[in-house]
């Protein structure tokens, strides 16, 4: 190998591995583009539909081009009763993100053409799923709290039927507002671990079922989209405002990590950050429940001050999620249920200009040794 090919950088840290035109980041602005629209234009703009439009098409649909899409991902929200048999006899003590994961695998399985890569056949797999894992995640939820699964509503938007999925009952403007944002700020994120996972998946020309829970198993890590259920529990064992500034100082001068700070692209901040806060902040309001958004105000501020670092997408939007009625565990499992809308866009791009990702490890072991044969 020459000294350049020699050269290992640690969590492939600034490799560029394929061209994408669906995504990209420039930390140093903080910036992030989604087809060509900045996510600060688009965030609060865009319904759900539109955004999976957009990943998916390259375009923003209107008219019947949109009311048609809208139409064809209700009518698919329904699950099969055998995966509505395994999220209700699963142990409960399995970790959620696990049981979605097993429920995707299962959908996958059923499906006669899984094997099917062509691009029609790909493009049906992921509009399905991202009309199915909704439903997935909202019958997790009320199973786990010992309620009856509420059965989806085709005459109501995506996340208004999340939402009414989740609680029985449509949602208030506020909340559904709130929530729909959220769907939107998550749905893509560029070349992110559980992404990056699907196309290596995609890169030996698997199916696209078998991409999907590969993504699945990458983001339900705690450094990728399992982030966000320790964000609420640290706000939880903060417990009040005036506890947070000497929380932060404790853990910093343990040099214990801090969830839902911090990002390996983000220097100068994450722009879907700044949404959120604003979301959690009405959302408070609207509930009248200040609580979560004053401590994790007072625990931003201490970690500027000690540290300068500030959120990233998680900190708030755990107090988003938690005071919409979603369990902490159940948290990853909504960030999976809107990132297959990205993940869709990256694997139908990877399939289209596929070369399998096999990249090199720079051998640290021994050489030279010899094996004694032994007579006998």
């Amino acid at each position: 190998m020459t000294a350049e090919q020699n050269q290992v950088k640690l969590g492939l840290d600034g490799i560029l591995a394929f061209e994408s035109s669906i995504a990209t980041i420039d930390g140093n602005i903080p910036e992030l583009i989604i087809r060509g629209y900045d996510i600060k234009e688009i965030a609060s703009s865009l319904s759900f539909e539109e955004m999976t439009y957009l990943l998916l098409y390259s375009t923003l649909p209107t008219g019947d081009i949109l009311n048609d899409f809208s139409e064809e991902l209700a009518s698919l929200r329904d699950i099969p009763s055998s995966v509505l048999h395994v999220l209700s006899t699963t142990p409960t003590e399995a970790h959620p993100m696990a049981v979605l994961r097993t429920a995707v695998s299962l959908i996958g399985a059923s499906d006669p053409n899984a094997d099917d890569l062509t691009d029609d056949d790909n493009l049906r797999k992921a509009i399905n799923l991202t009309a199915k894992m909704p439903t997935i995640v909202a019958a997790q939820s009320r199973i786990q709290s010992g309620k009856d699964p509420v059965s989806p509503n085709p005459a109501l938007g995506h996340s208004e039927n999340y939402l009414y999925m989740l609680t029985g009952e449509k949602p208030d403007p506020v909340d559904l507002k709130a929530f729909e944002t959220t769907l939107v700020l998550y749905a893509e994120h560029e070349t992110n671990a559980s992404t990056f996972a699907c196309r290596v998946v995609v890169g030996t020309l698997s199916d696209f079922y078998s991409s999907v829970v590969a993504g699945i198993g990458a983001i339900k890590g705690p450094l990728h989209g399992g982030a966000i259920d320790d964000a609420m529990r640290m706000f939880m064992d903060i417990g009040s405002p005036d506890k947070a500034k000497p929380y932060v100082e404790t853990a910093l001068s343990n040099k214990q990590k801090l969830s839902g700070f911090g990002h390996r692209v983000y220097r100068a901040g994450d722009p879907r950050a700044a949404e959120l806060k604003d979301l959690a902040r009405e959302m408070s309001t609207s509930h009248g429940d200040s609580q979560w958004y004053e401590i994790a105000q007072e625990a931003e501020q201490a970690m500027k001050n000690s540290k300068n670092i500030i959120p990233n997408v998680d900190y708030y939007a755990a107090i988003v999620l938690y005071q919409l009625g979603f369990q902490l565990n159940m948290m990853t499992n909504v960030v999976a249920s809107t990132r297959i809308a990205g993940w869709s866009a990256h694997i139908l791009e990877q399939y289209n200009n596929n070369r399998l990702i096999r990249p090199r490890a720079l051998y640290t072991g021994a050489r030279g040794k010899k094996h004694k044969s032994q007579n006998h």
